[in-house]
Order: structure tokens, then C-alpha cells, then sequence
């Protein structure tokens, strides 16, 4: 195991030197938030500006704009988060028509975006644990794969540094269009961040569950400093507690961290009486599943739960830690969700944030390990997002699923609406 503790890593302070190749090669990164600033530029190779979109309207008259960054080279055989995972709902996006050759202007994939700086991952991350990654890449270089934390495990390549700086980017990147759309539109296109090493369990001090770098908290604080959305939402339905996100903001009172798990599943963190604690007392809430739970538990969560919760936050945008998972077909879990509980998830979040922050809304993939449930649920969700019927039924078997533990269910929602007063 590569030891990647503060003790040993705060020593490597060179700065990054790296190229990174989205459709063409690219600068690292820049100094300045220019590119991120303003959704109509990024940066090329010889820093000359070029347009995201060739106009407002495209980006405007949107219904979906989505990033894909599939991390290729991040891989190791036979690992469940391997990188099939993003290829394979994007086949799937386009199988069934729901891409932009398909779709003209209604759907819109963010093609060139810049990779997160040091500085935005630093907000979130130690930067002893950032630099050391980086650092880490020159043994990778010669070891080939590198076991970077064992309870996952979590591993790394020789490219797993730089496909993490662009995964965060690629979600930063559709914070940025999703704002500037909404302050042109009452309705803008709702984001969706298709990208691998996913990020919720990882934690200020290093990667942890197949996890490197905390893609949503990053953008979280990235839109709190960068766009002044002061109050930002963050629903996490992964089978998996979101112990990274849930830690990063534990004590903040700007940032409410709401988790749906499957109770007893790793990590083990996400207890129902796990608020938050001074400033942030209140504003977290964690939701822990019984086996079993299913289509039905989850309708009564999102609307005895999720919904009030979000009304009493009231916040300026909804980031979403979309975990597919929990899908009865997935290995990694027990709970019974279908294709149509995620079609519901993203149906119901996207007009919880027509109703409380402009439709301000992204999605950001984490966990999910059937590569067919996987991007069937996916493609649901880009449904869902554009309004159009869900097509579940055409991939669900209804004789996989069982009664659900309605008597516990009942019992955790109204422990956890007593608890915050919902």
C-alpha cells in the first residue's frame, strides 16, 4: 500500500507540470477562473479563447447539458469501477436517441472544459494529499497500478491524477453553463456530469472507497465562491453513505448534506442522529435504508423527507450525488430500486429546483456497477430531465423484486422527521 499520509507528503511541494487531452491536447490549467468565469470561453493549447457554445440560445433553449470524462486510463482489471462504466452510458445515450446528434439543441454535451485546479481541489482536500497524488504518478509510472487505500480498495494509474483534475473539471464546467443559463432562462437546462473516479467518499486527507477527489463537495464550494450561490443542497442517493461530502461539511451551515444509504453498507458512517455539529447543527441528514427498501420507501422519503427539508433550507442551487447502485440488479448492495425510482429521483429533484433556486440543478455520477442498470437508470434520468415518459418498464422485471420492509421504513422516516423537525 502506497503510504499517502500529511507526514510523508507535505514535502512534495513541486507545482503541477501537466498536459491533459480533452479532444485535443490543453493546458493543465490557469492561474485565473477566466474560463470558468464566463461558460462562453475555455482554453486551448495556445491559450486562444474558443466558444463552449456558439450562442446563449443553444445554451438556453437546453433541456439537458451534460460533460463526460471517462477517465480511460483509470483502471484495473476486474475492479467493479472500471472504466467500461462512463463508455457504456454514453452508448446507451445514444442507442436510444437521447444525445445531441439525435436531439439538435434540446440536449447539449460541454465537449471542451478545462480540468479543476490545485486551488479548487484545495478547498475540499488537504493539499499535502493533492500534491502527494501527483506525486505518486512517477511511481504508478514504473509500478504500473498503485494501491492507494485498502479498505476501498481505491487504486491508482499512471493517468489517475490527471483524469481526477478533469473529472472535477468536467462537473465545475456544468456548474458554470447551468448558472449562466438561469440567468437567461426560468427554466435552464439541468446538468449532468457523466464522469469517473467518482468522489463522495473521499475525504480531506486522501481517496478512500473507490474515490479520489470529492467531485461534488468541489463543486460545491467552488459555486459558493465563484457564482456567490451562498446555500447549495446536496442530495445524495448512492447505496453508499457519503461519508466525504457528509465530513467536508459537517460544521458549515451553508451547506445542507442530505443522504439516502442502505443501512449497515460501507462505509458504516451516516448515522440517523449524525446532524452536524456547530455552525452546521442542522444541516445534516442522514437517512439510512433498510434492505429491501425499494420504489415504494423511496416515494415516501423524497416527499416526507427531501422535500420539506429543502423548502425549510431553501437553497441557491441543488447539486446531486447520483449513485446507481441501489438498482436490485447491482452486486454491490441489497436494496430494490428500478429503473423507475431513479426516472422519479430525477423527475421530482428537477422540479424542486424550479420551485426553490431557478431549476439550478446538476447531477454527478458516483456509484453504479451493472454497466446494463447503470445506463438504462441513466438514460431514465436524462428522460426525466427533458419531461418525456419514462421507458423503464422496457428493462425492469417486475419478479426481481420482493416486499419491501414498510414497517421499518415507516419507523426511520418519522425518527429522522422528529429529529429535524420536519
Amino acid at each position: 500500500m502506497l503510504p499517502l499520509s500529511e507526514h510523508s507528503l507535505c514535502t512534495w511541494t513541486n507545482p503541477l507540470k501537466l498536459r491533459f487531452f480533452i479532444g485535443h491536447a490543453r493546458n493543465s490549467f490557469l492561474k485565473n477562473h477566466i474560463s470558468r468565469r464566463n461558460c462562453s470561453i475555455s482554453c486551448s493549447t495556445n491559450l486562444e479563447m474558443e466558444p463552449y457554445f456558439s450562442s446563449d440560445v443553444q445554451l438556453t433553449n437546453a433541456k439537458v447539458i451534460y460533460s463526460v470524462a471517462p477517465a480511460k486510463g483509470h483502471n484495473q482489471e476486474s475492479h467493479p469501477e472500471s472504466n467500461l462504466r462512463v463508455p457504456a452510458i454514453v452508448d446507451a445515450l445514444d442507442k436510444m436517441e437521447l444525445n445531441p446528434k439525435h436531439r439538435g439543441l434540446e440536449i447539449i454535451e460541454l465537449k471542451h472544459f478545462n480540468p479543476a485546479s490545485v486551488e479548487d481541489v484545495i478547498n475540499v482536500h488537504e493539499k499535502a494529499y493533492v500534491l502527494g497524488l501527483e506525486k505518486a504518478m512517477e511511481k504508478a509510472s514504473q509500478q504500473g497500478i498503485l494501491l492507494i487505500e485498502g479498505s476501498g480498495p481505491t487504486y491508482a494509474t499512471v493517468s489517475t491524477f490527471q483524469d481526477s483534475l478533469i473529472a472535477a473539471g468536467a462537473g465545475l464546467a456544468i456548474v458554470d453553463a447551468v448558472v449562466a443559463a438561469s440567468k437567461n432562462s426560468p427554466e435552464p437546462p439541468c446538468g449532468f456530469a457523466l464522469i469517473r473516479p467518482p468522489g463522495h467518499h473521499a475525504v480531506s486527507a486522501g481517496p478512500m472507497g473507490f474515490c479520489v477527489f470529492g467531485n461534488i463537495a468541489i463543486a460545491a464550494r467552488y459555486a459558493q465562491r465563484i457564482h456567490g450561490l451562498k446555500r447549495v443542497f446536496i442530495i445524495d442517493f448512492d447505496v453508499h453513505h457519503g461519508n466525504g461530502t457528509h465530513d467536508a461539511f459537517y460544521e458549515d451551515s451553508d451547506i445542507y448534506f442530505l443522504s439516502t444509504h442502505q443501512d449497515g453498507s460501507y462505509p458504516g458512517t451516516g448515522k440517523i442522529h449524525e446532524v452536524g455539529c456547530g455552525l452546521g447543527e442542522g444541516t445534516s441528514l442522514n437517512l439510512p435504508l433498510p434492505g429491501g427498501s425499494g420504489d415504494i420507501s423511496m416515494r415516501r422519503v423524497f416527499d416526507e423527507v427531501i422535500v420539506p427539508s429543502a423548502q425549510k433550507f431553501k437553497p441557491d442551487i441543488i447539486l446531486v450525488s447520483a449513485g446507481y447502485d441501489g438498482h436490485v440488479l447491482d452486486p454491490l448492495a441489497s436494496l430494490q430500486f428500478t429503473t423507475g425510482t431513479y426516472y422519479m429521483l430525477a423527475a421530482h429533484i428537477k422540479q424542486l429546483a424550479k420551485e426553490l433556486c431557478g431549476g439550478r440543478c446538476v447531477f454527478f455520477l458516483e456509484g453504479g456497477y451493472n454497466l446494463e442498470s447503470l445506463s438504462y437508470s441513466v438514460a431514465d434520468s436524462f428522460r426525466a430531465l427533458l419531461g418525456e415518459p419514462s421507458r423503464a418498464s422496457e428493462f425492469d422485471n417486475p419478479a426481481f423484486l420482493y416486499e419491501e420492509p414498510s414497517t421499518r421504513i415507516k419507523q426511520a422516516i418519522q425518527k429522522v422527521k422528529a429529529i429535524h423537525s420536519l
